[in-house]
């Protein structure tokens, strides 16, 4: 198991490529992971909603039901961390998978060795490592509260539901609060990787993460965008 994480991390392979999800799974499981794989949309899908899993690789290309579908599905319960795996590298495609919820992307063909650093980031934020365990737990900015240990959200006592992506997003800019964030730190701090702006991955869960707390109460001014610079929780 990576020394980077407490418990053996739980991990769904949803690839419709025999040969692709062997090798992934033989990578991953030589990590320490503990691997399940299935081979259609529809056999994911039930597999993912029956099982506790920490991180499911969901390739959209998929027999039965895709993977747009699958995640769409997905999200009216569940908030497992997803990274869509594809041979779709068009910027249109990158934007369905996010709206629909995805936390990552990785378009085919992709380099091993960066696929398992962007495993390893993902898990890192989904099971809340990295954080100092004395760190400040709770944030509570008017209507809004944040618990870390949780990542549970309230607004006017009202359940907001984030992946874990989202939570840390909100996390730091609520902690933050007034401030400009630029978009390469949060790209550093959030997706822990380095700012491209070609990728407009952290505007899509910033989208979500607005509409989610719009949609609980929240005013829709509080989370703005500094239009060339970066993101303000007001």
């Amino acid at each position: 198991m990576s020394a980077a994480f407490e418990r053996q991390a739980q991990i769904l392979i949803v690839e419709d490529d025999p040969e692709l999800s062997d090798q992934l799974s033989s990578l991953l499981r030589s990590r320490g992971y503990d691997i399940q794989q299935q081979f259609n949309g529809e056999a994911g899908l039930i597999a993912a909603l029956r099982g506790s899993f920490d991180l499911i690789l969901l390739d959209v290309l998929l027999p039965a039901m895709d993977g747009f579908s699958v995640l769409n599905h997905l999200r009216k319960t569940r908030q497992t961390p997803v990274m869509l795996l594809t041979a779709c590298g068009a910027e249109e495609e990158r934007i369905v998978g996010f709206s629909k919820g995805a936390d990552d992307y990785v378009p085919k063909p992709f380099n091993f060795t960066e696929l398992l650093l962007r495993i390893e980031a993902l898990l890192r934020r989904a099971m809340g490592v990295g954080h100092p365990r004395g760190g400040q737990q709770q944030l509570v900015v008017d209507t809004l509260q944040l618990d870390r240990q949780q990542q549970s959200v309230k607004v006017d006592g009202c359940a907001v539901t984030l992946t874990p992506i989202q939570f840390k997003l909100l996390w730091v800019l609520a902690l933050h609060r007034h401030e400009v964030l630029s978009k390469a730190y949060l790209y550093r701090l959030v997706l822990e990787r380095e700012f491209s702006r070609y990728d407009r991955s952290l505007d899509m869960h910033l989208s979500r993460v607005r509409r989610k707390l719009v949609d609980a109460g929240l005013a829709a001014d509080r989370l703005q965008t500094v239009h060339g610079t970066g993101y303000c929780f007001s």
